[in-house]
């Protein structure tokens, strides 16, 4: 078994102000998908400029961070907000949902596409292979700061917490719906797909994840399990996008419309 090493989540201070692991990981995810992003709108018939994706991006990251926080206080933190209101602005103190986050990042890049007579759809689909790298990074912050543990187990790579062996959900999630996530969105939009196959696909592959992950991660202290003394938030949340997901992607399949981020060849 592994011994977790207790990092700080500052990585350095300069009086008042501190640098931390969380801030700097969705940093590092946002223009990572910024590059990535660049480097697709850049191959052979691709109907997107540099700077359509510096401003999709940005769209994006605005609503990233305010749907994630939002989320947090409705879906986890209303206690806390009712005691203490100023609470669900200190996002420095931690709280993001990434429920949250996926529908303020997806109204983010709708607004784009709204804003720029392009088309929404396609707007989601060039975007589905990129929210992969902020959820690696995210989890990596998770474990860095030493939240999100899993349960108790005895399976030989587990993290001694506190003197008790547990799950690295984070480490999990990080690998699912990071690595894995990303790897098959990716290479699935390599070339021209039915319209909205990406993006449901994204979301059938994000939510099935997740919801496995939930087995073996304590859900948050203040919500527990809601049913059967198993089924947690996070796996209710989940629910929709695997089968709204599902449904999307065999309809987007079988109407088989072309995707707008291609430039159509004349026959």
């Amino acid at each position: 078994m592994l011994t977790y090493p207790e990092i700080s989540p500052i990585i350095f201070s300069v009086g008042p102000l501190a640098v931390r692991w969380y801030g700097l990981m969705y940093v590092v995810g946002i223009f990572g998908g910024w590059y990535l992003a660049r480097r697709r709108a850049a191959l052979p018939g691709s109907t997107w400029k540099p700077l359509d994706v510096d401003d999709m991006v940005f769209f994006a990251s605005m609503g990233l961070i305010i749907g994630g926080r939002l989320g947090w206080v409705l879906f986890y933190g209303i206690e806390e907000v009712i005691h203490a209101p100023l609470r669900a602005l200190r996002i420095w103190e931690g709280g993001m949902s990434f429920h949250g986050g996926i529908i303020g990042g997806m109204t983010g890049v709708a607004w784009f596409a709204r804003s720029r007579g392009r088309n929404i759809a396609d707007a989601l689909d060039f975007a589905a292979p990129l929210p992969a790298l902020g959820l690696f990074t995210g989890r990596i912050a998770n474990f860095i700061n030493g939240e999100l543990w899993g349960k108790p187990t005895d399976v030989p790579w587990a993290f001694i917490v506190d003197g008790t062996p547990r799950h690295a959900s984070q480490l999990y999630e990080a690998f699912l719906e990071g690595i894995v996530l990303f790897t098959i969105v990716w290479l699935y939009t390599r070339k021209p797909r039915p319209q909205l196959a990406p993006t449901s696909l994204w979301l059938l592959c994000y939510g099935l994840f997740r919801f496995t992950v939930e087995f073996v991660r304590v859900p948050d202290a203040n919500r527990g399990y809601l049913m059967l003394g198993w089924v947690t938030e996070g796996q209710l949340l989940c629910l929709p996008m695997i089968l709204g997901g599902l449904y999307i992607f065999l309809r987007a399949t079988r109407l088989n419309r072309p995707s707008g981020n291609y430039a159509r060849v004349a026959s």
